[in-house]
Parts: C-alpha cells; sequence; structure tokens
C-alpha cells in the first residue's frame, strides 16, 4: 500500500472515518511541524511492516471539524483505528517502537 507524502488539505466527513472497515492509521497534523517531521522517520519504519494498514494523513488546524471530533491538540497525533473503532493514540511519537507498539493494540476477534 502506498504511504501518502502530503498531509490532504480535503478532510473526509467523521461518519466515513467511523465507517472504515479493518485497521486505519489517521495521521493529523502540518507540513511545516517540525515535530511532524521528526515524526516521519520512525513512522515510515513501523509502517513498514504493517501493509494492511490505511494510512491518512490530514491536514489539522483551527476550523478543522475532524480533528476536533477527534479531540486533537497535539501534532503529530496518530490514531488507529479498527473498523472505525480507537484502540490506541500516540501524540508526538519519536521512535519507531512506541509506534510498533501502538499499532499492536488491536481488539481481539469477538466469538
Amino acid at each position: 500500500m502506498n504511504r501518502p507524502l502530503d498531509y490532504a488539505t480535503t478532510q473526509p466527513e467523521r461518519a466515513e472515518i467511523d465507517a472504515l472497515p479493518g485497521l486505519t492509521l489517521l495521521e493529523f497534523g502540518v507540513a511545516w511541524c517540525p515535530h511532524c517531521q521528526a515524526a516521519q522517520a520512525p513512522l515510515a519504519r513501523a509502517l513498514a511492516g504493517e501493509p494492511a494498514i490505511r494510512h491518512l494523513k490530514i491536514e489539522d488546524g483551527p476550523g478543522r471539524p475532524l480533528g476536533r471530533s477527534f479531540r486533537v491538540k497535539r501534532w503529530p497525533t496518530l490514531i488507529l483505528l479498527q473498523d472505525g473503532h480507537e484502540v490506541a493514540r500516540l501524540e508526538r511519537p519519536t521512535e519507531a517502537g512506541a509506534i510498533t507498539a501502538a499499532l499492536r493494540q488491536r481488539k481481539a476477534p469477538t466469538a
């Protein structure tokens, strides 16, 4: 799966995000943010072993409703969703190991 290089300025609706099947990693931030830039290399390393995870990079800021709906306060904020439900969150990650650990926090299948 291709990994986006830039933050999308067009935001999906929250209902669209909530309806996504499988695993989705939301990354909220902006291209000029030094914390966002610093997170890119460890994020790429962590996602290299997770080709099935959908990765959406979404530009955030004042007046951006999607980030507000997820209570994003700091950039970058990574939110792992499974079938539209939050299972893990990281703010300003700096190490691939922390990101990898968050990506492994998946819900067990229900019987």
